[in-house]
């Protein structure tokens, strides 16, 4: 994480991931992440350059969820 500028208090804005760190934490190539977000299957916001981010939170959710899921 980045440290804090200026000696500002952190503020309360959502953290967000790019493709290579989503696919790190789902265990899938990028070009998977890339997929499921085009077909609506993953939330993300776009930057101003075009690429993909995705809410931290929602992500971590998700990859908590599927962990927990039966193997049956």
């Amino acid at each position: 994480m980045a440290a804090q500028r200026s000696g500002k208090a952190a503020t309360n804005h959502p953290s967000y991931l790019s493709t290579g760190e989503v696919a790190g934490l789902l265990s899938v190539s990028p070009k998977t992440v890339s997929r499921w977000a085009k077909e609506g299957k993953l939330p993300f916001m776009k930057t101003l350059g075009g690429h993909r981010r995705y809410p931290e939170a929602e992500i971590r959710e998700l990859a908590d969820e599927l962990r927990q899921e039966p193997t049956a």
